[in-house]
Parts: C-alpha cells; structure tokens; sequence
C-alpha cells in the first residue's frame, strides 16, 4: 500500500448509541465490588486461557501516582491466583520517572510494587509483531521479552487521556506494549517532525489500535481483559501526581474476552452517567476524537460493540442498556 494514499477514518467525535450497532454479541462482566475480592472474584470469569507462562501488563505509574490500580488489589490477586506470574512494563518515549530501565526499578520501588516480578520487556531489545490488515503498519516494534510469556492478563484502569480521549485495555497494551524508543514514535510521531506528539485524532487512534491488534493477535486466545473503572480523571496515570483532579464517580470492574467488547462497555457506561457526573470524560474523550479506537476495533475484526452485561453480584443477571444507569449508577462506595 503506498503510504502517501492512507488517510485515517472519521467519526472519533461522535459517540454511536447502543441500539444504532450491529454484530454479534460478547459477553462482558459487571461488579459494583471495587476491592481485593472484587477483582479477583471477576478475574476468575475470564481466566480459563491463562495458561503456561503469565504476563500482567497494567500501569505501575509515574512516582507517587495517585490514581492506580491499588497495589494491595494486584498483590492478592496475584497471590491467590497467579502466583508465578510476571508484570510486564516499557520504557516510556517521554522523559520521565520510567524513561530509562534505571529509572523505571526506582518509580517502581516508589510505587510499592515490590511483591512479585516486574520485567520490563523493551530492556532487552525490540521485536516485530505482525499487523494484520493494518493499513498503518504492517508490524509493531514491541519489547522483546514478551516472546518470553505464554498468556497475557491485561489489566487496566480506565481513565481519560490527554492525547487519546481515554485509556482502557486497548491503550493499554496498544502503547504500554510498543517499545519506548522505536514502537511509540512510530505511534506518536510523524517522522522528521519536531513535535514527537504531532499525530492526533483519528490517525492517532487507529496507529494505537493497530499496535493493539498486534498484541492481541500474537496472543490469540491467551488473552484477557479487566477494566477496574475507579478514579477515573480525565489524565492518563503517565501524569502522575500532576493528574487532573477526579471529578467522575466510581463505577466498577469489568472483564471480557473480548477487548472491544470491554472498553465499548466502559464507554457507554460513562455516557450514560448524568451530565453532571460525566461531562469532563465525555468532553474529553471527544474533543480528542478518542471514540475513533473503538469504530476501528471493529474495523480491524477485533471484536465486538455489542454485548451482554452480566452482573455478577446477582446472580449472573443481564443488565439492559436501558437499566444500566439504575443497576450501574449511582455507585456503592469501595470497600
């Protein structure tokens, strides 16, 4: 394809209700349970393909960033569940706490997350994951060391995002894979330009996505998905203690199999908030056309905007999106 022809798509401004989709369905589970047995009673759901070699990839932060997943939540879960399991973290493409391999053990420590294996994938080289019908790429630069793990557990805070509109498991591994020197430039950057964050909106969400394709086509089915939506200010964790205050209410955990599945979830459920209660997210994740990383999940075949929502503190009952302000909103507070 010849590069100068691609333009990205349209529509990351505009927000698709659930009844205007089409598709198949996938299922997507609910807990209102935002603690340590909340996590890993839903982890439980969706853990069936974990096999062999384990890798965690979630968020551990800049110093002292205030916002995370609680490390005590990780360490039970882990513990309890994958107690040989390994985090996996890159190096960030900005200069910071977790630029370098250096720096990156120290905001660790930091950030109390001491209590089990953290390999950051990207220090011992780079490799190339296919893209398949990527119209971008055709390969993503990631950390080398994720060859070395059999299953990934991607679990994610979801929150907003400066450059993205917001960051759920899709972000999460679509950046947080990519290799900090080569993968995300190529993500962030038009090459030769003196503004490394000049790619934006649509273009920028789809390059994010297709690196996210590469991940979770490497991994196949041994792949899952937890969104733990908790503090959710409208700036990514990579912000640290400079985050925008949270302003959005709590709302839950939820996990799928299937990765658009779960961030289309969390989506709607932050849409179908009160103006009051969700209008810095909204406001963010269009103004940064971010609703873009879901229309082309879909694009690239990477699963579905349409699911049932299955409510695990009742006994498995399906929350309708008609209900999902009742059964959802307003939250119970975390234990």
């Amino acid at each position: 394809m010849d590069k100068r022809m691609i333009v990205p798509g349209v529509g990351g401004d505009h927000y698709v209700p659930y009844e205007e989709r089409t598709g198949e369905k996938s299922i997507v589970y609910f807990t209102r349970d935002l603690s340590a047995e909340g996590l890993l009673k839903i982890y439980e759901r969706i853990n069936k393909n974990l096999t062999g070699k384990v890798a965690i990839k979630l968020h551990t932060g800049e110093p002292h960033g205030p916002n995370i997943i609680p490390r005590p939540w990780v360490k039970n879960l882990i513990e309890k569940d994958l107690p040989d399991a390994t985090i996996v973290e890159t190096n960030t493409y900005y200069e910071g706490g977790r630029y370098t391999t250096a720096l990156h053990r120290e905001t660790l420590k930091t950030n109390g997350w001491t209590f089990c294996p953290v390999d950051i994938v990207d220090d011992e080289g780079t490799t190339l994951f296919p893209i398949k019908g990527g119209k971008w790429f055709e390969a993503m630069s990631v950390g080398k060391g994720l060859l070395k793990y059999d299953s990934l557990f991607v679990l994610t805070h979801f929150k907003g995002h400066t450059q993205g509109g917001f960051g759920g498991s899709a972000k999460n591994i679509g950046i947080g894979c990519a290799d900090g020197r080569v993968g995300k430039a190529w993500i962030h950057t038009t090459p030769g330009s003196a503004d490394m964050w000049d790619i934006a909106k649509e273009e920028f969400m789809e390059r994010m996505m297709e690196s996210a394709k590469s991940v979770v086509d490497h991994f196949a089915s041994h792949i899952s998905f937890v969104n733990v939506m908790r503090n959710m200010s409208v700036s990514c964790d990579c912000e640290g203690t400079a985050a925008m205050p949270v302003v959005t209410p709590n709302v839950g955990i939820l996990a799928s199999l299937d990765i658009l599945a779960v961030d289309q979830a969390c989506v709607d459920l932050v849409f179908a908030m009160k103006e009051k209660d969700n209008h810095a997210l909204v406001e963010r994740m269009v103004t940064r056309h971010g609703l873009r990383q879901l229309s082309y999940m879909k694009e690239l075949g990477m699963g579905n905007d349409l699911y049932h929502l299955i409510d695990i503190d009742n006994g498995d009952v399906e929350i309708s999106q008609k209900d999902a302000v009742a059964h959802v909103v307003p939250f119970v507070e975390e234990k």
